[in-house]
């Protein structure tokens, strides 16, 4: 006779409404799954049980020799860097798109939502991820703002740093962009420095093109990581320096093939990361992608999963598994160790994902933002010659986060500096958002725009507003669709004008994963078909042209500003 009270659920009867419903809950049964195991640590594959219990692995039960007919269980494939502010999801739609492609954690810098919202913002993401299965493991902004000229909307000094990193929800200090501050000896970054290693946590590192001296003093600060190298020598040098490399494939800087012939020896210190990652993007795939292209360049099998899914646990102590016995039991099962399509994926024991669909809910999603700008006219964006000298002109790189400095002579009409399509150089401004009315004015090359403007609140650091557009109406009409939707991505010619609301901290959408992505995938195929940009995501590499800290030319809302000098440059 049940001892089971009067209107009680049965265990069984729970279990099986969870199912029903594909909500994700704490409640979890034993489960078993057979296939190859693929054991990264002991570098061996047979074909096995695996028994999942109280959101460990259990046992791992070996039954024969691989079986090529078999599917494979792996680790859980980790970004080891990337901002999730990005992908333009809050964290609980992220991991609806990610999880589907076998990851199963983060390393993420919320230093975006942190240059708008300041600490509020930072709790605003941990908060959002606690409601979905996915492990975030967030850290704490060291650069907000990335530079001092640079006008965010707050500032996270040494003090709020110190106490984000007595936070159990904190895991490492997010990359120290400001690699001048730490050469030179800032105070403040020293001190910001000093507080993280007395917390015993990884503190990653940003130093792109420094080596020599220089990146000796920068990594003998403590700092462990890097993942802006653009060439293998870069990175050498680093990693001679005991430097972990993360080898970066993202929406705009892609690094993989410059650094991958690295991999076979140096695989130990080395993982894989986004960085940034659009949304259309996240759709495609994720670390598998990787996973896969490195197979497919000869990798050894063994040591690429060691990279994607084990050495970012060990590097970071996160909380995810390496299918290894007494493990959180995160798991994902794969069709093949080439292709790494993935079928099935497992956290804590729980099947969350299934066959590209991700089996638990997310709850609506609050909003939090940071705007204070008004409506601007044609006429604000004008720049007034002086005399017919050269102009300091940005290049644009596609596929790369560092731009070139050039010199190009001026075209003039009546007096002002404009587009000229024929050398495809084109205005960019940086609009205040945060109430200082201040703008930045220059120009770019590079893009291929041949007609009207794009506009985006997504423009890292600071978040201000960016555009490019061949004349001063396109580019007013395309600020002003982001400053009426408090934030967004814009494209307009004319009088068609297209926008992707982006309500929280003008960086990401309230919106399902697969909705924004469309929505994205929309505006940039105008950007390219109908505006004629020849970039391969025009909008990522917008969104990194008033970013200060990297080499060589940038603009922020202070006007140009020449990373190697650190200071600000006149137009002409």
């Amino acid at each position: 006779m049940s001892n089971q009270k009067k209107g009680q659920k049965h265990d069984d009867q729970i279990y099986l409404e969870m199912i029903d419903s594909k909500k994700y809950d704490k409640y979890m049964l034993e489960e078993i799954i057979t296939g190859n195991i693929v054991d990264v640590e002991n570098r061996r594959i047979f074909f096995g049980n695996i028994i999942f219990s109280s959101g460990l692995v259990k046992e791992i039960k070996e039954i024969s020799e691989e079986d090529s007919t078999a599917n494979y269980i792996i680790p859980g494939f980790i970004d080891s860097h990337i901002h999730i502010e990005s992908s333009m999801l809050v964290p609980s739609k992220f991991a609806e798109l990610a999880v589907v492609h076998g990851t199963t954690g983060t390393i993420s810098d919320p230093h975006e939502i942190g240059n708008v919202c300041g600490v509020e913002g930072i709790h605003y993401m941990i908060q959002d991820s606690k409601q979905v299965p996915v492990k975030f493991h967030f850290g704490a902004p060291s650069c907000v703002p990335s530079i001092n000229q640079d006008k965010a909307g707050a500032v996270i000094d040494a003090e709020a740093v110190g106490a984000l990193m007595s936070h159990s929800d904190i895991y490492y200090l997010s990359e120290m962009m400001n690699y001048p501050g730490v050469i030179f000896s800032d105070e403040e970054v020293l001190k910001k420095l000093s507080l993280a290693k007395k917390s015993g946590k990884p503190i990653d590192g940003h130093a792109p093109g420094v080596v020599g001296e220089d990146a000796i003093k920068y990594f003998g600060s403590g700092i462990g990581t890097d993942h802006e190298c653009v060439t293998a020598e870069e990175a050498l040098f680093k990693l001679n320096l005991g430097v972990k490399i993360l080898i970066r494939e993202g929406s705009a800087a892609k690094n993989f093939d410059a650094l991958i012939p690295l991999f076979e020896t140096h695989y130990q210190n080395m993982m894989f990361c986004s960085d940034d990652k659009h949304p259309d993007s996240l759709v495609s795939g994720h670390i598998n992608e990787l996973c896969k292209r490195a197979v497919t360049a000869g990798c050894d099998v063994f040591k690429v999963l060691q990279a994607a899914c084990i050495n970012p646990i060990l590097h970071y102590n996160m909380r995810n598994g390496k299918l290894q016995v007494n493990d959180a039991a995160d798991a994902v099962v794969v069709n093949n160790l080439k292709d790494f399509k993935v079928l099935r994926t497992f956290i804590d024991g729980k099947l969350v994902a299934d066959n590209g669909h991700a089996l638990f809910e997310t709850k609506p999603v609050n909003q939090i933002n940071n705007f204070s700008c008004s409506l601007k006219d044609a006429s604000e964006f004008n720049i007034n010659a002086i005399g017919n000298d050269d102009m300091k002109v940005i290049e644009a790189l596609d596929g790369q986060l560092i731009t070139n400095h050039l010199n190009v002579a001026p075209t003039i009409v009546d007096g002002n500096i404009i587009s000229d399509i024929t050398q495809d150089i084109l205005k960019i401004v940086v609009v205040n958002r945060y109430g200082s009315n201040k703008i930045g004015k220059g120009f770019v090359k590079g893009t291929g725009i041949k007609a009207g403007a794009i506009a985006s609140s997504v423009s890292h650091d600071a978040h201000n507003i960016v555009a490019i557009g061949v004349t001063d109406e396109d580019i007013a009409a395309a600020v002003n669709l982001v400053i009426s939707t408090q934030g967004g991505v814009a494209a307009a010619i004319g009088n068609v004008q297209h926008v992707l609301p982006l309500k929280i901290a003008g960086l990401m959408s309230d919106e399902s994963g697969i909705v924004v992505a469309e929505k994205y995938s929309a505006i940039e195929r105008f950007a390219k078909e109908k505006m004629g940009s020849t970039l391969f995501a025009p909008f990522m590499t917008l969104s990194f042209l008033a970013l200060p800290v990297i080499p060589h030319l940038k603009i922020i809302d202070g006007g140009l500003f020449d990373v190697d000098k650190f200071k600000f440059t006149s137009l002409q």
